[in-house]
């Protein structure tokens, strides 16, 4: 923490930093891990006395600019909001100037562990290009999905649409040529869904990197029964 620290955050930003950074090499995510902290170290565009400010807040939508805060930062933030005040029913949560966002499965869990269901995407640079080839058109845009469990235990999937992540090549477990839309000979379904995502959140937050964050009340409880039929088998979420 007190490398992060030393960019100039504040003691509760590094902590959120460094909570995430240390959650995710628990859980076996190393490429957003602590080589994250290599990479904060080499950005010549931190604003670490930076917030971001709630422009929209009604009952169903809100919308946040992030004024040079860093994305963990806006997303820490967010989820608190919602936390905090829970929409009736459901919420839409635009996030503009959203970057970079880590492992977004993290951020979404605690709406989870709140009784919240959530579905949160975020863009990126662009790094995947067609399948046939040519420059790179769309970020790995993960997509990630939690769902509350009344046994405690809630479901949660993060899936990037890259068959490494770029955190992977940070981490020097994978090289850029391996960064590529994931499913082989069908990636032109990564591909799309990469493109989707991110012509969704530009048209939402603008232009520049964005997230989208869904937050809904459930209406029933159907985890522990897949649970039961997995008899055992690890699901999306659990360590």
């Amino acid at each position: 923490m007190e490398r992060i620290r030393r960019l100039g955050f504040r003691e509760e930003d590094a902590r959120v930093l460094a909570g995430h950074f240390v959650e995710a090499e628990e859980r076996g995510r190393p490429g957003h891990g602590l080589a994250r902290v290599d990479w904060l170290e080499t950005l010549d565009w931190l604003q670490p006395n930076a917030r971001p400010e709630r422009v929209v807040a009604e009952e169903g939508f809100e919308r946040w600019e992030a004024r040079g805060t860093l994305g963990y930062l806006m997303l820490a933030a967010i989820v608190q909001a919602q936390i905090a005040s829970p929409p009736e029913r459901a919420r839409v949560v635009v996030a503009a100037g959203c970057f970079p966002t880590g492992a977004l499965g993290l951020w979404i869990r605690p709406l989870a562990q709140a009784g919240l269901c959530a579905w949160l995407t975020a863009t990126s640079p662009a790094r995947l290009a067609h399948p046939e080839g040519g420059p790179p058109l769309a970020g790995t845009n993960p997509l990630a999905i939690a769902v509350p469990s009344s046994d405690g235990k809630p479901l949660v999937a993060d899936v990037s649409m890259g068959a490494v992540t770029y955190g992977d090549v940070l981490a020097g477990r994978a090289t850029p040529e391996e960064l590529v839309p994931f499913g082989g000979p069908l990636a032109h379904k990564a591909f799309s869904l990469a493109v989707g995502l991110e012509m969704l959140v530009e048209a939402l937050a603008g232009p520049g990197h964005g997230a989208l964050l869904v937050v809904v009340r459930p209406e029933a409880d159907p985890v522990p029964s897949l649970r039961a039929l997995a008899n055992g088998r690890r699901l999306p979420g659990d360590r």
